[in-house]
């Protein structure tokens, strides 16, 4: 019999917290700690910010709820600025990144199908994430989520990331091919981020082969980047983007965005949601947008994340233990030679928010699109010194004022 209410699916560190406050989050003693990990790039506009906050109040006062079999204007208003920014032409709204991320799989699928393909194939990456339901799970380059779940979903062919050859190779020889899926930078990979020219290659493939290209924007959006969608750093636009976590600030809402003939593909009864794209999601999502676009928080996202990796280059950058550092915009990551799994746990001792992914090997941040210089520089020390000391030297444990 289980002893706890609670599933055992979390590896949860021994802290709870109570309140947040714009780049810190407080426990339940009262101690404070410098949120560089945003939930895993959600809360972009930090916490309790006034937008949201005001956001919510106000639309849970006068409508939560109501079916999709209605009409819901905030909905289409959320989805005109999402597709005025993006280049796209129509939004399906889900409530989660893997909400989206299947939408895309069977958009494509459909798709596939429409043009006679008997078992539409999507393309995929090693080392990628897309989400723990079964599609997404199988869709994911991460052996270790897969695992105890099969018989995984088919209809993917797994390919290296970064290397648009690759993708050539199976788009010439497979006729089921329907679509490419594939993250801009990986996140849960490790923080990779793929050669310049890397989309334009891929962009330039799917319009030889007549495929889809599909851009898994769940962590990379939302301004976290230097750029609202990260493909906007190049001169491409996809034919399918996905997107969740920073929409809503913490409040539950995915999307997926499509254009030209992906716009096309879904009809009334092909898919749906219940709770997808609520009128109080759609008034986060609308606060959120806004606040990025009105504030310059995109810009700032860009400067930001070059003030910090350049901290940390000046610091760190020449330790034998470091082997890079990389980032764009905010999505940062630090690899080390040697797994720093513990590190996490060290830094929460030392009052920063932080998670070590690709494999144990890299100290990934996320910080929020709001964190101030100061901010910002105290990341840089802290963490610094925290890795300098796992390579070696004593850990002083006090914690940071």
């Amino acid at each position: 019999m289980a002893t706890q209410p609670l599933m055992n699916v979390f590896n949860r560190l021994s802290v709870a917290f109570e309140r947040g406050e714009g780049s810190w989050l407080y426990d339940t003693d009262g101690n404070r700690y410098l949120d560089a990990l945003c939930g895993i790039a959600v809360t972009g506009l930090g916490h309790a910010h006034p937008a949201v906050t005001r956001a919510i109040s106000e639309q849970a006062g006068k409508l939560i709820h109501c079916s999709n079999l209605y009409t819901i204007p905030l909905q289409e208003e959320l989805a005109e600025r999402l597709t005025r920014i993006s280049g796209m032409e129509n939004v399906f709204f889900a409530n989660s990144g893997a909400e989206a991320n299947e939408a895309a799989i069977k958009l494509a699928r459909r798709h596939g199908h429409a043009r006679g393909i008997d078992t539409p194939t999507i393309i995929v990456m090693e080392q990628s994430f897309h989400g723990r339901t079964l599609a997404t799970l199988s869709a994911t380059g991460n052996r270790a989520v897969q695992q105890g779940f099969e018989p995984l979903v088919g209809g993917f062919v797994r390919v290296p990331f970064d290397d648009a050859e690759a993708v050539r190779q199976v788009a010439s020889n497979n006729p089921n091919v329907v679509a490419v899926l594939v993250e801009p930078i990986q996140g849960e990979g490790g923080v990779h981020i793929p050669a310049d020219d890397y989309l334009a290659q891929l962009r330039a493939i799917c319009d030889e082969h007549q495929l889809l290209l599909m851009l898994d924007e769940v962590q990379t959006g939302n301004g976290r980047t230097g750029q609202f969608f990260a493909y906007q750093h190049t001169d491409i636009l996809p034919d399918v983007v996905t997107t969740a976590k920073g929409l809503g600030n913490g409040f539950p809402i995915g999307a997926c965005l499509a254009r030209g003939a992906a716009a096309e593909v879904f009809m009334p009864g092909a898919h749906g949601t219940t709770f997808g794209g609520n009128p109080l999601a759609c008034a986060v999502g609308i606060a959120v947008v806004d606040t990025i676009v009105q504030d310059g928080l995109c810009a700032r996202a860009e400067a930001l994340g070059k003030r910090i990796c350049d901290g940390f280059r000046a610091e760190i950058g020449d330790a034998p233990f470091v082997r890079e550092i990389r980032n764009k915009g905010l999505m940062i990551g630090i690899e080390l030679t040697e797994a720093g799994t513990e590190l996490a746990v060290l830094a929460k001792v030392k009052g920063v928010l932080l998670n070590i992914t690709g494999g144990g090997h890299v100290i990934r941040m996320l910080p929020p699109l709001v964190m101030t210089d100061h901010e910002a520089d105290l990341l840089v020390s802290t963490v610094s010194q925290l890795v300098r000391v796992y390579a070696g030297e004593e850990l002083d444990t006090a914690p940071n004022p």
